[in-house]
């Protein structure tokens, strides 16, 4: 039977649950909220979240002056013109109208109602000025050009709420670039991860045998993982270059690839150069994982298995590798969640390109949302990346067996 934790016990684990709640939890819905809502810094009208919108009064009294003052000056030029007399009479009344109309809103939040009425007003009055000068065109008219201007201003009298609900998830479906995204991320994680767990493995082989120097060995098998990895994607940049740089000349002359500038000038060339350069950087992080479940298996049973006559190979699948089962799934998940959420590597190696060919989810939302400064979009696919970070979670810790929390 368990022992149930006291109010007093529990007071020592607050300070924790309350750095947990500032940094992780906090975060995550800051940017869970904003998915609701069209958020854009470049845009004024959806710079702040906002349920209703505003209005400027300011705005809209200096500028529908402009317009009636820029009618009655082409009205003028028009009089001679009994139509375009007449069709400009009705135009500075409907605009006199249109003033008077919205004149009696104080600058602030207005309701969506209220709202729609100015939008729809400004659209009409709009549109009739634009058939004004269309149907009685006159090379004396001043303020043709003018006028669309103004219109475009007064528009800005006036910000909507930007709150759009689920719409941002609705647009996921239809975003052919983040589909590319994730296939890109996948096929990343997929290959690179295989390949540092059979390279790790075999080097957490070597590194648990008790020879002479394997300290050595084991302090310069980590010095790939100690670098940091946009410095190593930098170092990595150097080698991959066409000009000069040595990895893409040994692959050309072996045959690998076409010429050395394919190496980061072309899809597959870059994306293999990403998989390689996180190969290199990380295997010794998943090597120093399945050491540690190495270090535990009892070596006693080795020595059995060597009386009743078992060879290297039936050890290793008889007692090694099951026994290093819950190591492997713990490391292979880490390195995926790692390696789902790479940003760092690709965005110093490749920027995400060429055309798009190693943008991965991190890359795209970082562009989304700093590149393009739409912080709402770029929040819903992050949104949509913690959603696959706790699916290939549960696929490990249910599905395969994983159990990581456990006690035992």
């Amino acid at each position: 039977m368990k022992k149930k934790m006291t109010f007093k016990e529990f007071l020592f684990i607050v300070p924790l649950l309350v750095i947990i709640a500032i940094f992780s939890i906090w975060p995550i819905l800051t940017s869970f909220s904003y998915t609701f809502f069209d958020y854009q810094l470049n845009n004024a009208q959806k710079s702040k979240l906002s349920f209703s919108g505003s209005f400027s009064a300011d705005n809209f009294k200096e500028n529908s002056e402009y317009i009636k003052i820029f009618l009655n000056d082409d009205a003028a030029v028009a009089a001679k013109d009994e139509a375009a007399a007449k069709d400009f009479a009705a135009a500075l009344s409907d605009t006199e109208a249109y003033t008077k109309q919205f004149s009696t809103l104080q600058s602030g939040k207005i309701s969506a109602r209220q709202s729609n009425d100015f939008t729809a007003a400004t659209t009409g009055l709009q549109a009739e000025v634009e058939a004004l000068y269309q149907n009685h065109p006159n090379a004396e008219y001043a303020n043709t050009e003018s006028l669309p201007k103004i219109f475009e201003e007064i528009n800005k009298a006036i910000a909507p709420s930007n709150f759009i609900g689920l719409q941002g998830y609705q647009k996921i479906f239809s975003d052919s670039r983040l589909f590319a995204a994730l296939g890109h991320t996948v096929y990343f994680t997929l290959i690179s991860v295989s390949i540092e767990f059979i390279l790790g493995l075999g080097l957490a082989l070597v590194m648990n045998r008790a020879i002479r120097g394997i300290g050595i060995i084991r302090a310069n098998a980590l010095i790939p993982w100690a670098i940091p990895t946009a410095v190593s994607a930098l170092i990595w940049s150097y080698l991959y270059d066409g000009s000069n740089g040595i990895i893409s000349h040994i692959f050309a002359e072996m045959g690998l690839v076409s010429e050395p500038g394919a190496m980061l000038l072309t899809g597959p060339g870059a994306m293999s150069a990403a998989i390689l350069t996180d190969v290199w950087k990380t295997t010794p992080y998943m090597a120093l994982l399945l050491l540690a479940g190495l270090q535990v298996i009892d070596k006693g049973l080795y020595e059995s298995s060597a009386i009743d006559g078992a060879n290297r190979i039936q050890t290793f699948f008889k007692i090694t590798l099951p026994l290093l089962k819950p190591s492997i799934l713990v490391a292979v998940l880490f390195r995926m969640l790692d390696a789902f959420r790479v940003y760092d590597l690709i965005a110093v190696l490749t920027g995400g390109g060429p055309g798009g060919s190693t943008e991965t989810l991190s890359v795209y939302a970082y562009k989304t949302m700093f590149s393009q400064t739409n912080f709402g979009y770029g929040a819903v696919v992050v949104m949509f990346m913690f959603v696959c970070v706790l699916m290939i979670a549960a696929l490990f810790v249910k599905v395969l067996g994983a159990n990581i929390l456990s006690s035992d």
